[in-house]
């Protein structure tokens, strides 16, 4: 295989990763690798439109002064996410504002940003934002496509399976599998054109059935990892720091401690385990590992500590999940070093296991089909 297909194929495996990114991230609101501005917010750095790497917090490091973030904000523009600059840090919070704003926006309603807020950083080459000029239109227009697919689909087949996140996740799977397949299966006729024979015989169709279990090897890593990490996620709790007592949990006598419940639910089809972690300055959880078997669900403790000032803190719980197929101090390990660590050995052992049960079913040698001119097969 040249450099030229190679550089070919990993051009579209890029494009699909680029699609799959912000179409799902899109939908789920929360940037996945790629993310775009939709206001002039930020000028001049990035123009409406302009996308950026988004590095997700887990991996981004400490966040200082001058970092872009984007971040879940509570009364910004009806709240939603936001993407804007650190200018500033106070024990409650970040201060952040837009680069063509002449004020922050703890100057209005929005309070101090946590880093339970903060879903990701712009990646930054010395000092300055990475922008990729008008990514945003052009997945806008994109996911204006889609979305008419996709209510085409479940119109013609009369369910719903093609709608939201999953029939997007369904769709661009399905194109990249079917696009990667056919480069991994079959050589390119002109590649091969050099040996082709000359009496009687057209070019030989080569079948390596070690590149489809590759591909479903790598396919089932993919999905496991993103599964978990689309089953993490982050919940967050409205306390109020009161001089008062209340029934609701979430409203707290100044300098008091109140315990609410979180129910977990494992609604998926493999037993998981759940680690829970405090993404805020005044909260706690049960840490875990909970084990959680398919249908379980279990009541996690999550303890809120009212500051002693009065006035509404936002709290948050970062909660992690694994699929449990590794041992569990094997999971614990990993996690105490990085959360994200079991999710790339569980992704791996995964792949690993079909990997080396596709090879011992298909074995490793290729077939080799070879068609005469006359049409018939030898």
């Amino acid at each position: 295989m040249g450099w030229r297909k190679r550089g070919g194929q990993l051009l579209q495996v890029l494009l699909i990763v680029v699609l799959v990114s912000l179409l799902v991230g899109a939908y789920l609101g929360q940037p996945i690798l790629l993310s775009f501005v939709e206001t002039g917010s930020m000028e001049p750095t990035m123009e409406p439109g302009d996308g950026f790497v988004a590095v997700p917090a887990a991996v981004s490091g400490d966040i200082g002064e001058g970092d872009v973030v984007v971040f879940d904000a509570q009364q910004l523009n009806g709240g939603g996410l936001t993407t804007h600059r650190v200018v500033g840090e106070t024990e409650a919070g970040y201060v952040t504002r837009g680069d063509a704003n002449p004020f922050t926006d703890q100057d209005g309603d929005e309070p101090p940003v946590t880093e339970g807020q903060i879903v990701a950083t712009a990646l930054q080459v010395n000092g300055e934002v990475v922008v990729i000029p008008e990514l945003g239109t052009a997945s806008t227009a994109v996911g204006g496509v889609v979305e008419s697919v996709q209510r085409q689909l479940a119109s013609a087949s009369g369910t719903r399976l093609f709608l939201g996140t999953e029939g997007i996740a369904l769709l661009v799977a399905g194109m990249g599998a079917a696009v990667l397949l056919y480069g991994l299966l079959f050589e390119d006729d002109r590649q091969r054109s050099g040996r082709e024979r000359d009496r009687g015989r057209n070019r030989d169709g080569v079948y390596d059935p070690r590149r489809l279990v590759l591909a479903m090897a790598l396919f089932i890593a993919l999905v496991s990892g993103g599964t978990m990490v689309a089953m993490s996620n982050t919940t967050e709790y409205g306390m109020i720091s009161a001089e008062f007592d209340s029934e609701d949990p979430t409203t707290v006598p100044v300098g008091e401690s109140s315990n609410v419940t979180y129910p977990a639910l494992n609604a998926g089809q493999l037993p998981v385990y759940a680690f829970y972690a405090s993404a805020s300055g005044n909260v706690e959880a049960d840490r875990g590992p909970i084990r959680m078997d398919r249908g379980a669900q279990h009541n996690v403790t999550v303890t809120l500590q009212a500051p002693p000032e009065t006035g509404f803190y936002p709290q948050y719980v970062q909660e992690y999940r694994y699929f449990a197929v590794l041992p569990e101090p094997v999971i614990v390990g990993l996690y105490g070093l990085h959360p994200w660590l079991p999710i790339l050995a569980i992704s791996a052992t995964m792949g690993g296991a079909i990997l080396l049960l596709g090879l011992a079913i298909a074995g490793t040698k290729p077939v080799r089909i070879r068609e005469s001119d006359r049409g018939s097969w030898l």
